[in-house]
């Protein structure tokens, strides 16, 4: 494919056209492009991703672990991310960190995002700026040697490099609490940003009791919100985010659907709020739901309170038993089903083009620190 791109064009390719084609000649054409690229491309789909998306990517499955799979590819030379901005950022620290830059001999993995308006409501809760005026503020009240900052996967590189650089780890909702526990193993004190609702359940599924947390709102004008005797006797800082989409699933969501289908399963993601939690028979990421369900035995129903494209595929999949959405009201990425056939068949022939659009680059000094983050990560058992 190298050769392709020695004969770029002067101008990308617009994506207006592209939006009137069907999803048939849409399919066709990225079929066309992955076959001339071959194994130097990959399409990496995140669960969340619509059918059609996901039926033409090469590799399917939670963020951090497509940029793992990606990143130990020796024949990728270029990746498109059907997930969201962070996700990209991470796949490229990942492929082009400085080990796999010189098996390459220097040559860099080029990523792009479909779409650059796919981003995660979640991860632009806790801006950069935001976290480091929070450490400074907190600086005031105690020492901050004594704290580890924790930031969740799904969080801007900027914020995995501010964790790199002061001590800091990053989690996924899989290890979240092994990496709790390596903090506290370290520290008395944890930061732990951009999600509220996954920290909470951890540190307390490990015995933290809730008058040892706190909550930091970085729109608060002193302290977050907090008096000083709170963030002292505090043992879990807790940022105030969310995500949009776990956060709709409500109690009453949880005992409607238990008393409409007697010896229903709840099944839940962790970013869902501590009161639902509580009420679930099961939680776990995302790769855990779906393995839950998979290990089900026939006949078994479930609710399922996660994203809403991700639980009508297992419902499709598993027709053996019987699947419903935990809420009554539709809880899908908005920023996920951004990514369509059109903006992928444009990034892609763009890339084959020579004219890449949407590339994502981490600069160097943020990917380094970045990476002393996800590295500390990979330690923990």
């Amino acid at each position: 494919m190298s050769s392709l791109l020695t004969a770029a064009a002067s101008e990308p390719l617009e994506l207006k056209p592209y939006k009137s084609l069907s999803d048939a000649e849409l399919t066709e054409r990225i079929r066309a492009v992955k076959a001339q690229w071959g194994g130097e491309l990959l399409i990496l789909g995140h669960h969340y991703q619509q059918d059609q998306v996901i039926a033409l990517s090469d590799l399917q499955g939670d963020s951090y672990q497509l940029s793992q799979m990606a990143a130990a590819s020796g024949e990728c030379r270029a990746i498109a991310f059907c997930g969201v901005h962070f996700m990209a950022e991470t796949a490229d620290m990942l492929a082009n960190r400085p080990e796999r830059l010189s098996e390459r001999a220097g040559g860099r993995v080029t990523v792009v995002l479909p779409d650059m308006a796919a981003g995660c409501s979640m991860a632009d809760m806790a801006a950069i700026e935001q976290v480091e005026r929070c450490w400074e503020d907190l600086g005031e009240v105690m020492d901050t040697a004594d704290i580890t900052p924790v930031t969740y996967i799904n969080s801007a590189a900027s914020l995995k490099a501010f964790c790199g650089r002061h001590g800091g780890i990053v989690c996924t909702s899989s290890n979240a609490a092994a990496v709790l526990k390596w903090a506290f193993e370290r520290t008395r004190r944890v930061l732990f940003f951009p999600d509220q609702h996954l920290g909470r359940n951890t540190a307390k599924g490990m015995g933290i009791p809730l008058t040892e947390m706190c909550v930091w709102d970085p729109y608060q004008p002193e302290f977050g919100g907090n008096e000083r005797g709170q963030l002292e006797n505090a043992r879990v800082l807790l940022w105030k985010g969310h995500c949009s989409v776990h956060a709709m699933f409500r109690v009453e969501h949880v005992d409607q659907l238990r008393a409409k289908y007697p010896g229903i399963r709840v099944l839940v993601h962790p970013e869902c709020s501590m009161e639902v939690l509580d009420k679930a028979d099961v939680f776990g990421s995302t790769s855990k739901i779906i393995k839950t369900v998979e290990s089900a035995a026939p006949g078994t129903r479930w609710a399922i309170g996660t994203e809403l494209h991700l639980v009508n595929r297992l419902k499709h999949l598993h027709p053996e038993q019987e699947i419903h959405f935990l809420s009554p009201v539709v809880c899908m990425c908005a920023t996920m089903y951004r990514i369509d056939l059109a903006h992928l068949c444009w990034s892609l022939e763009n890339l084959t083009a020579g004219t890449p659009v949407n590339v994502i680059r981490v600069d160097d000094d943020t990917s380094r620190w970045a990476l002393v983050a996800l590295e500390r990560m990979l330690t923990v058992k």
